[in-house]
């Protein structure tokens, strides 16, 4: 983001979209939609909007976006960030509680320059306060934020202890704005449950809470008038994709982003339509890589890593757990083809399809590991044998756990795959209990790896085991190395691009040998849709925003622009 850059805001956008036929007409920037009452601007006889984004039973209410266990909604949906990002294409983002921002040449402070106008569901206005107070409080954790000071009423000066260009992404599209007034009064922002009727400036405020479901419902409030253009939206707490399935089938769920082995068996009848769009996040095997931080287990050696890495056949993994429906992943963690140019030279862009079983029992040998009678390879009594945990219901990545079993067993490797609940994986993953996961990485939303290097590899963004990650840490593997952490810190303090391609270059080289986290596959995100009742879904024409029904912000965007049919 170039100093003195400025921003389209989200009532241009929505005017834009409306030329595509993606949302009702505007009558001007802020007017009511044509036909629809209310200021939401939804119709007062829609039906409930009825979603699965990942939540099983029984639901627990948590509405705090510094919690790691906060539910979907409030990403977005109640909660805001300054500005949407579309994860799907290399656009602009879209103003939404600021209207526009502009870097310092040295990258040492940004202004913002709010959205006037803005109130929270609870009618009070939305104050420079709040934005300080959300870039300041104890529950965000940005280092690099030195302070914030307020301009005029509606101008907000964020100042940093080293040039931020590259914490964009982070600043503008993953900081939540919430109430000073609410939150300064809560003893640990991070334990705060949030779940009496969280007050926040997003299209949806909580209308209800059971541990089978919740309902959220328009914001009257709500700063984008015209928007929502729906009522009601009821996200339920499901236990697998096949219960999922059911309900499709039965004619009782309208949006949802799971794994379908045949997608017609669903859309046949024609009610629901389908979306299969890339997802930014590389679908990978978490490990617990780092002895010195408590991580045990023989995944702590990185030669067991590297030979397990390539015993992989994830041709066979794609065809038989995700049914080819993904694309691959690169060890160098850029998404192919969006982001090749900031691949190193010499650094593959994507990882092998086909196992190399001789290649990974050399890397055995040569670090020492003999072939046991049992076929397992072992070194100083520690045999090449982990634990694979993944989320019972995640039919696809229980799946691949199970063909890697065999893959692996091949290569004289014993991997012993395991299913756990939600809340385990939660645990496992926050407090680096675990040997290794089928999971995912969040990966950036603009082409720039800089963030999930920072937030995934650097030392600042992990804890040692058994002590439980910052909301904003996503450092699972306890992985530290001075070499990644320093060219980080220099991608950081740069808006030159040669400069960031040189730093990326030293972290790749560090990542693809270390393999702190070993890259499968960007899953397809596969979204079913009802069509028939609701309108101005993404499609593959027009892919206005990321479609997955568990990206909370991208999920609201989506939300917040449909209306009935």
């Amino acid at each position: 983001m170039a100093s003195g850059r400025r921003f389209k805001t989200a009532a241009l956008a929505a005017c834009l979209a409306a030329s595509m036929g993606l949302v009702a007409a505007c009558s001007g920037a802020g007017g009511d939609q044509s036909g629809q009452s209310g200021q939401s601007g939804a119709k007062a006889d829609g039906p409930t909007l009825v979603v699965f984004a990942g939540s099983q039973t029984p639901i627990v209410g948590n509405f705090n976006p510094y919690s790691p266990t906060v539910l979907p909604s409030a990403m977005g949906g109640i909660y805001e960030p300054l500005f949407y990002y579309n994860k799907a294409a290399d656009t602009d983002p879209i103003g939404l509680l600021a209207e526009s921002v502009d870097w310092a040449q040295d990258g040492l402070s940004l202004t913002i320059h709010m959205r006037p106008g803005v109130k929270w569901n609870d009618g009070q206005d939305l104050t420079a306060e709040d934005i300080i107070y959300s870039f300041t409080n104890d529950g965000v954790d940005m280092d690099y934020v030195d302070g914030a000071e307020k301009i005029d009423d509606q101008t907000v000066q964020l100042n940093f202890n080293t040039p931020s260009f590259t914490n964009e992404y982070s600043l503008l599209g993953a900081t939540y704005i919430v109430p000073e007034r609410i939150f300064s009064a809560q003893a640990d922002l991070v334990t705060f449950d949030n779940a009496t009727a969280p007050v926040g400036t997003g299209p949806f405020m909580l209308d209800s809470l059971t541990d089978a479901s919740y309902t959220v419902v328009a914001n009257p409030n709500y700063w984008d008038k015209g928007h929502p253009g729906i009522n009601r939206v009821q996200y339920l707490g499901i236990d697998g994709n096949s219960s999922a399935e059911s309900l499709f089938k039965a004619g009782e769920l309208d949006y949802s982003t799971m794994f379908v082995p045949d997608p017609t068996q669903l859309t046949s009848t024609g009610r629901l339509g389908y979306l299969n769009a890339s997802s930014p996040n590389p679908i990978s095997i978490l490990t617990c890589s780092n002895a010195d931080l408590g991580c045990t287990g023989a995944q702590t050696d990185k030669a067991v890593r590297q030979a397990f890495n390539l015993a992989l056949d994830r041709k066979e993994i794609n065809e038989k757990a995700y049914y080819g429906l993904a694309s691959p992943a690169s060890p160098t963690f850029t998404k192919p083809g969006r982001d090749d140019r900031w691949v190193a030279e010499g650094m593959p862009t994507q990882n092998a399809e086909t196992a190399d079983v001789s290649a990974a029992k050399a890397v055995l040998e040569k670090a020492g590991y003999a072939l046991g009678a049992d076929g397992i390879y072992a070194k100083d009594g520690q045999r090449a044998s982990f634990n694979l945990a993944s989320v019972e219901g995640w039919s696809d990545a229980n799946a691949a756990a199970e063909l890697m079993v065999a893959q692996a067993k091949a290569a004289g490797i014993e991997v012993k795959a395991e299913t756990v609940t939600m809340d385990q994986y939660t645990d496992m993953r926050q407090a680096g209990n675990y040997e290794m996961i089928v999971s995912a990485l969040l990966g950036t939303a603009i082409s720039d790896p800089f963030t999930i290097y920072r937030n995934s590899f650097t030392t600042s963004y992990t804890e040692p085991v058994g002590t439980a990650l910052e909301p904003s840490e996503t450092n699972y593997a306890r992985y530290s190395n001075p070499e990644v952490d320093e060219a980080v810190a220099q991608a950081a303090g740069t808006n030159d691009e040669a400069e960031k391609a040189a730093a990326y270059a030293i972290v790749q080289k560090n990542i693809v040998e270390d393999l702190p986290y070993i890259p499968m596959f960007h899953g397809g995100s596969q979204t079913f849709f009802n069509n028939v009742d609701f309108d101005g879904w993404p499609s593959e024409d027009n892919l206005f925003a990321f479609p997955a029904s568990w990206d909370g912000v991208s999920s609201a965007y989506v939300l917040s622009h449909l209306t009935y049919k």
